[in-house]
């Protein structure tokens, strides 16, 4: 019988596990995770989780119940660290035979380059939540390196379990510019700091010190900020260092073809953030640390394993989001850097609104949305089919303004 090994237990990798048995797959599947865990979903740790607000059964992703049901076995707690002659290795010397393997070991935080004394954390696995969870509930000022969205989710949370003194600091001067053009982004520093945070923004870290029990957090403007907790978010690093030696190719993740096959290893693929693939609308190697888009990889992944006749490209129009205080920000599509972009308020134009991008012709690429539903829907409706009108920013400009002005309905069925 035909086994496929799939080494990852996050999103990707139990996603990949389901949609192999949802499209007919007969073989065995393995399904192996590092943590002695069972697979859990990683958005609400740096949000719901870290605040208490919701428990580990509540983001869990897969039970042994379901596992059985669905025929995967679950290998976990035993990490892999090599594969060779068609199987995978695992640290305590176990070896998996594979007839196709999928790597969905996605990425770790990258790591502070000031040390990690006492009081300095991380957030991307569970046992990183809790520990934080622990730390900020202790209380004390609070520094956080990074003002990307898990920083900017996690000074967000802290102000909402109760602390009062919340920095942000970022080399960057405006928090978000790296996905979002500049102007645009400047609204997210502004909701910062009109809830209360204290912003460092254009301003680099030259040391985390220890202090007296507490931490001193160095800037390179010889100022000093006192802190209790320090949370390092400064970008991720794909795992895919266990693949040395094995003879598949990795360059910044495993390196893929429009399939998500392997470039020169036959019968292996990867999904999330591991996965470096060649986009077939980019015309070149995309890696992509976003959750909806390890979901969508995993069921293009699942599909060409069990239909090898009839394979897929993978070609996501990209959709991420982020909760901040009581705001939902989602991006789809292309944004930010030096696109043309055009922003069209709301019924709330302070806090409900949609930035839409363009390229040099006028094409809609991609659209910031803020508080707006309805506007998400349009536009990745939109996105996901460019040949049907409406396909310019200035008709999705036009679409969101009329639905922006449409009265709302009245009588016993409004609400």
């Amino acid at each position: 019988m035909a086994r496929t090994v799939i080494v990852g237990a996050s999103v990707g990798g139990v996603r990949t596990a389901q949609s192999l048995r949802a499209a007919g797959y007969e073989g065995e599947i393995v399904l192996v995770g590092d943590e002695d865990v069972l697979p859990y979903d990683k958005p609400p740790l740096s949000k719901a989780l870290l605040a208490g607000t919701t428990s580990v059964e509540n983001v869990g992703l897969l039970t042994r119940e379901a596992a059985a049901e669905a025929g995967i076995e679950l290998r976990l707690g035993s990490a892999a660290v090599g594969v060779a002659a068609g199987a995978v290795r695992l640290v305590d010397g176990t070896e998996l035979p594979y007839d196709d393997l999928v790597v969905a070991t996605g990425a770790r935080a990258r790591p502070s380059p000031w040390g990690t004394p006492p009081g300095v954390h991380v957030v991307r696995s569970l046992d990183d939540a809790h520990r934080l969870g622990t730390a900020l509930r202790a209380g004390g000022p609070l520094v956080v390196i990074g003002a990307g969205f898990i920083g900017a989710e996690v000074a967000a949370t802290a102000l909402h379990m109760g602390l009062t003194d919340v920095t942000v600091v970022d080399p960057v001067a405006v928090p978000l510019s790296r996905v979002l053009n500049e102007e645009v982004a400047g609204v997210f520093g502004d909701l910062h700091a009109g809830r209360g945070v204290t912003t460092r923004f254009g301003i680099g870290v030259t040391d985390v010190r220890e202090a007296g029990g507490a931490l001193e957090v160095v800037l390179d403007d010889d100022g000093v900020l006192p802190a209790t907790t320090v949370v390092v978010g400064i970008g991720a690093i794909p795992n895919d260092e266990w693949l040395a030696g094995s003879g598949i190719p990795t360059d910044g993740g495993v390196l893929c073809d429009s399939h998500c096959g392997s470039v020169a290893a036959p019968h292996v693929w990867a999904v999330g953030d591991v996965a470096r693939w060649w986009h077939p609308v980019y015309d070149r190697y995309v890696r992509l640390e976003h959750w909806t888009n390890a979901v969508e990889q995993a069921v293009c992944v699942a599909h060409n394993i069990t239909h090898p006749e009839d394979l897929r490209r993978h070609a996501p129009v990209e959709y991420v989001w982020s909760d901040q205080y009581d705001w939902k920000i989602q991006l789809v599509g292309r944004t930010g850097g030096d696109l043309a972009h055009v922003r069209v308020d709301g019924a709330d134009p302070g806090r409900s609104f949609a930035v839409l991008y363009g390229d040099g012709t006028g094409r809609f690429i991609g659209a910031l949305t803020v508080n707006w539903p309805k506007a998400l829907v349009a536009c990745r409706r939109a996105l996901s089919k460019p040949s049907t009108p409406p396909s310019t920013a200035a008709d999705i400009q036009g679409l969101l303004e009329s639905a922006r002005q449409a009265p709302r309905p009245t009588g016993a069925g409004a609400r």
